[in-house]
């Protein structure tokens, strides 16, 4: 499918939505949304950006700068404006054509654009009822189509081949930052770019967003590699965590089974129509249960699709009923300060008959 004809049949979706919210106009700014539903991702700096969709129009407020790289990208109307002149006569114009000087509109913001965006558009509505995009673009991004799904899973496949070619490589008197490069070196020669990559060594692996640094591998030390690519636009999110060594620390082997554990207990709890809060209980029970559920010491996961990091957010307090299409991490871990951290992460889609995971790559 071409991206005209996918940025068509998602622009109809979104109206579909539209309709069924009673939403008069979405409004979002230079963002992931904006990227899923067009296409185009403009420059983002101080310059008013914001694509205006309303039942029977769309239409980008536009610095004129950009206006060549947009027309490229989206056939969309671009209303630009210079530096010279400011954007309030292209935006007054993007409001009438949008059919937006009606009083009372229910307004959909991005709630990832600018604050200042944001107040220039409510500024110049009169008696606007806003909310954010949870029930239009927000929730359509939950729901991913075969060509998403694909790409998702080209990228799994390639952080597959660099994780386990790191594990390969490891060698006593390494750093962390060495194994990166190694990471990162493998994504770039296969035309990913790194999205993030963590790689801790012994006590580090207890800091769950540790940074990598020179940190030296010994003998019989705990190993945690938690690291992403983007690949033609998806990324791809997954850890494992591995003893180097011949003689296994005896709690480290406890941890795993309990983990691994709750990785099956979550998997099985993932059923369409059940509450995220369910994956998350499965998996905090296990633990719990376990002797360590003081050490589990975040949510059990979070949605993936063009950003690493969206809805639907899988935490003990999310009543988000999960949805066939679904994207989304089960990654339960146990953090023991001064000895180690493990971390057992899969992304999956659901299916109707329950979650399938993207990586190919043995947890344990």
């Amino acid at each position: 499918m071409s991206y005209l004809i996918q940025a068509e049949e998602r622009l109809s979706r979104l109206r579909a939505r539209m309709a069924e919210t009673k939403t008069d106009l979405v409004v979002l700014g230079p963002s992931s949304h904006m990227a899923w539903l067009t296409g185009l991702n403009p420059h983002g700096d101080e310059r008013p950006v914001m694509l205006l969709v309303s039942a029977d129009h769309a239409g980008f407020l536009m610095p004129a700068l950009n206006a060549a790289m947009a027309k490229e990208v989206t056939p969309l109307p671009l209303f630009t404006w210079t530096d010279d002149d400011g954007p309030m006569a292209a935006l007054g114009a993007l409001l009438d054509a949008s059919d937006a000087r009606r009083s009372g509109l229910s307004v959909v913001l991005d709630e990832t654009m600018r604050a200042d965006f944001a107040l220039l558009l409510l500024d110049n509505l009169d008696s606007p009822r806003r909310r954010f995009t949870d029930d239009t673009v927000g929730l359509l991004r939950t729901m991913k189509d075969k060509d998403e799904v694909a790409r998702i899973k080209a990228a799994h496949l390639l952080n597959d081949a660099a994780v386990e070619a790191a594990f390969s490589a490891l060698k006593p008197g390494m750093t962390e930052a060495g194994v990166v490069e190694l990471i990162e070196a493998h994504y770039k020669a296969n035309g990913a770019a790194t999205a993030f990559c963590s790689v801790c060594f012994g006590g580090n692996g207890a800091f769950p967003h540790h940074h990598p640094g020179a940190t030296t591998l010994g003998e019989n030390m705990a190993v945690l590699i938690d690291t992403g690519c983007v690949l033609d636009g998806y990324p791809s999110d997954m850890t494992r965590c591995r003893w180097f060594g011949p003689d296994p620390d005896a709690e480290f082997l406890k941890v795993r089974d309990l983990v691994e554990a709750a990785v099956q207990a979550a998997l099985a709890a993932a059923k369409p129509g059940a509450p995220a809060s369910a994956v998350d209980a499965a998996a905090r029970a296990v633990i719990t249960e376990g002797g360590y559920g003081d050490r589990f010491l975040h949510r059990t996961g979070h949605g993936l699709g063009i950003d690493i990091h969206e809805p639907p957010y899988i935490t003990a307090t999310s009543e988000t009923p999960l949805a066939i299409g679904n994207v989304f991490s089960i990654e339960p871990g146990i953090y023991l300060e001064g000895k180690f951290g493990l971390r057992l992460e899969e992304i999956v889609i659901l299916r109707e008959d329950g979650p399938e995971i993207f990586s190919e790559l043995p947890r344990v």
